[in-house]
């Protein structure tokens, strides 16, 4: 089980953006990188292609390293450390790790 899910509230912890918020958009296939709506713009300079794609520059979100982000537990609206536990039926579930209490996405 992982600790962030696609459409989690994160904040990010290190870097550029550091501080600030954003829900994850997609997680890339080795699993260790995210993509934060709106956070780590990249200007991406294209040129024009015979198929009628217009050149010029584009701006789109780069990845983050997984580590670079936590989860935002919306009891508290900070960002928290996720642990693995079982609930009453016996399934998994990520929950706070400073509370102990299930993870609340909003």
């Amino acid at each position: 089980m992982q600790r962030v899910k696609v459409g989690d509230l994160v904040q990010v912890i290190a870097g550029k953006e550091k501080g600030k918020r954003g829900t994850i958009k997609r997680i890339l296939k080795g699993g260790d990188r995210v993509i934060v709506d709106g956070l780590n713009i990249v200007v991406r300079h294209t040129r024009p292609t015979q198929q009628g794609g217009e050149g010029g520059r584009i701006s789109k979100e780069a990845s983050i390293h997984i580590s670079n982000v936590m989860p935002i537990d919306s009891a508290t609206d900070k960002p928290t450390r996720v642990k693995v536990a079982k609930d009453e039926a016996g399934n998994k579930v990520r929950v706070s790790a400073s509370k102990g209490a299930a993870l609340k996405l909003a």
